[in-house]
């Protein structure tokens, strides 16, 4: 299920790129999940067994978004946030002419799933005892989720930044 999950936004990511654009970074720069390597079917299987795990949960929270859209702006701007990532980055990318890399997916994120974790700080539904318990919950490890591939999003991207400035 998890590898479904890869292979579907890997198929997301390249169709908006287009082929050509792939093949292209693909010649330039190898295979693989770091901030300078294409992240394609040969990175994602070359990726350690926790960096798959991760993906997985972090799929998986944005995925259960669904059940909160109706009624929560917070979901709203998660399901917003990731499905722009997944599009409009590679589009973005490469109508500026950028190879897409690991480090512009980390771009993505952090412009992207900003506004939710914004609002996800400020209102902070997951200690608000009004809320109902799975929103909680699910608002607790959204907030969670971001912030953790903020770690690793943010010094992707300014590796990237300076491979690109240079």
């Amino acid at each position: 299920m998890i590898r479904n999950a890869f292979i579907i936004v890997a198929m997301f990511a390249a169709a908006s790129t287009g082929i050509e654009a792939l093949a292209q970074t693909g010649d330039a720069y190898e295979s693989g999940h770091g901030a300078l390597q294409v992240f394609d079917g040969t990175g994602m299987g070359a990726m350690p067994l926790w960096v798959k795990a991760w993906l997985g949960i972090l799929v998986l929270t944005f995925a259960s978004s669904l059940f909160f859209v109706w009624r929560h702006l917070e979901a709203r701007l998660a399901l917003a946030g990731f499905l722009l990532s997944i599009l409009a980055t590679a589009f973005i990318f490469s109508a500026l002419s950028l190879p897409f890399l690991s480090g512009s997916i980390a771009i993505g994120h952090i412009l992207f799933w900003t506004p939710a974790l914004i609002v996800l700080l400020m209102r902070r539904p997951f200690l608000d005892a009004s809320q109902g318990r799975w929103f909680r919950i699910w608002s607790g490890m959204m907030t969670a989720v971001i912030v953790f591939s903020f770690i690793f999003d943010i010094r992707d991207a300014v590796t990237y930044i300076m491979h690109v400035a240079a």
